[in-house]
């Protein structure tokens, strides 16, 4: 009317829902030409006709029913279409959430999810990876038979084109409904983070995309299933906790993400850990966060064997080791961790022995891993003092060295004099309980071996006595032990008739290391006490004496 009166040929309806083309579909159904309603174009004729007011009060089957009996029976039975559909609504907002028919996508396709998967006939998109036992062989196989072989997550990737918020609300419909395996969740929001967040650093902190990426780490822990034991791996959970970190997500979702981490820790990797520092801190990795992580994942082990004792006799530590696996693998999962930060220079030495001390000693069943790190950390950090060296080494224990670490041990230039003189002297405990368990039982010699810890603890302190009293007795002949500076040499050729139970390698390292521990004076004997004075040097008068003597000697230092 306006437009007549005026004598204007144009009208313009600014706030019109679907623009001109949705006032096209209307205009030519009203005079009766044939009208194509498909999932993109249906919300917007859909508002558009609520704008017109072409209810069933005007015009019995007016294009408002019609529309409706469109979406029922067509789109909402679909898919695809209801995922297209749903796509659309955002740019009729607030047209198309008025008319619920934001509410009823979701809901047919949050229904679907359900389904059971031989019960499904529409296609689907799944180009990731197939599980072994998800995988459809495509030849020589009935058509029945694929239908049952779709992956309970077939449905993942369709719903990752959504955006954000629409997404959200998919998922909370899914979860809502409890049909739906915690696994099969994670897998989702998996996916979706991968579809999503940027690969490179840069783009995720970048200005024009730092509040998207924020709140889709956000939104992707609240979504991660109630159930903090299953669900996303531990090591999705870890990357996901480095972006939030570097998106600077809210308090609350960083500390979520590290609570589920800790009850997770077992199964994640070395490099799953290194999670790069923030200002102000000068390390290149978060060493405290990894530190309050693994103070985390023992409160649950604790609490955990607490509720399993319940009614139970109280059992020692070794039991409780034994009895979660779990424990045994974070020690060797801190172990590796260790031996990657032990290159950071600015790794202070409190941060790396406090970091050691958080794994139980008993949960180290061979430190093999810890010696690595060790010798790693002496390597990069050449200038610590002698106390310091001392102090870091104090954190493995070299009974529980295997044999190739002992012996890369007892080679080892940058150890302290003490520790190599106690890894070849326990190596020797060692050989000599082997020897005694074969010659006591030749016909259990297979299993002789199963004891030799224990036989090193028997034999240690009788040995150590033993050892120390002909400490003092080559003490005593040191004077003349230098006039003579070949005397290790000869004592070596004498001994090849008695039982050697040093190899020559280790032999000449000891002799070497009596030689320069001498040579510094009597300010060595505090750090030796005793031990470090070489078992293979004997003072010249001793190389005379008979064979059995000889033997008896180097048999009781052992």
């Amino acid at each position: 009317m306006k437009a007549n009166e005026e004598s204007d040929d144009e009208i313009h309806m600014v706030d019109f829902p679907g623009g001109p083309k949705a006032f096209e579909i209307c205009a030519k159904f009203c005079y009766g030409m044939t009208v194509t309603l498909n999932a993109y174009n249906v919300v917007a004729a859909r508002c558009a006709a609520e704008y017109l007011e072409m209810t069933e009060d005007i015009d019995r089957g007016n294009l408002i029913f019609k529309i409706e009996v469109f979406l029922n029976s067509s789109i909402f039975r679909s898919w695809k279409d209801s995922i297209i559909v749903l796509q659309t609504t955002k740019s009729l907002l607030p047209w198309s959430e008025d008319l619920k028919i934001i509410g009823r996508c979701i809901d047919s396709i949050a229904s679907k999810t359900s389904v059971n998967p031989v019960n499904i006939t529409w296609s689907y998109t799944y180009n990731r990876k197939l599980a072994e036992p998800d995988k459809i062989v495509e030849d020589g196989v009935k058509f029945p038979e694929k239908f049952e072989s779709v992956p309970k997550d077939w449905w993942v990737e369709d719903i990752c084109e959504l955006e954000i918020d629409l997404y959200k609300r998919v998922m909370i419909s899914v979860k809502s409904k409890g049909r739906m395996d915690g696994s099969v969740i994670g897998e989702a929001l998996k996916t979706y983070a991968v579809r999503w967040l940027p690969d490179s650093v840069d783009a995720l902190v970048s200005d024009a995309h730092a509040w998207r990426n924020t709140s889709l780490v956000e939104t992707i822990v609240c979504l991660l299933p109630s159930d903090k034991g299953v669900g996303c791996s531990c090591s999705f959970l870890l990357k996901l906790l480095k972006v939030a970190i570097l998106v600077g997500a809210d308090e609350s979702s960083r500390e979520d993400l590290v609570n589920r981490i800790s009850m997770k820790l077992h199964e994640a990797s070395v490099t799953d850990l290194l999670i790069p520092s923030r200002s102000p801190q000068i390390t290149t990795y978060d060493v405290e966060l990894v530190q309050c992580i693994v103070n985390r994942f023992l409160m649950h082990e604790k609490s955990n064997w607490d509720m399993d004792v319940v009614g139970k006799n109280e059992k020692g530590a070794d039991s409780f080791v034994l009895g979660h696996g779990s424990l045994l693998s974070v020690a060797k999962l801190i172990d590796g961790y260790l031996a990657e930060i032990a290159r950071d220079r600015n790794l202070t030495l409190s941060s790396f022995i406090d970091l050691s001390h958080t794994i139980p000693q008993s949960a180290r069943l061979v430190h093999d891993g810890l010696y690595k790190a060790i010798d790693i950390y002496l390597k990069e950090h050449p200038n610590l003092t002698k106390v310091e060296r001392k102090k870091i080494c104090g954190l493995m224990d070299v009974k529980k060295l295997s044999i190739d670490a002992s012996m890369h041990a007892a080679q080892n230039e940058r150890l302290p004099l003490r520790v190599v003189v106690q890894v070849l002297f326990f190596e020797q405990v060692r050989a000599s309980a082997n020897v005694r368990s074969i010659n006591n039982n030749p016909r259990d010699a297979s299993r002789s071996t199963t004891n030799t810890d224990e036989e090193c603890e028997k034999t240690a302190a009788e040995s150590c006595r033993t050892l120390k009293k002909q400490m003092s007795q080559m003490r005593i002949k040191e004077e003349e032990f230098r006039k003579n500076g070949k005397l290790a040499k000869k004592n070596s050729k004498n001994g090849r008739s008695g039982i050697q139970l040093l190899p020559s390698r280790s032999r000449r390292i000891f002799d070497k290391l009596w030689v320069v521990g001498k040579g510094h004076g009597d300010n060595k004997s505090s750090e030796s006490s005793g031990s470090s004075q070489s078992p293979t040097s004997m003072a010249p008068g001793d190389t005379k004496s008979s064979g059995s003597s000889s033997r008896h000697r180097r048999h009781s230092i052992s």
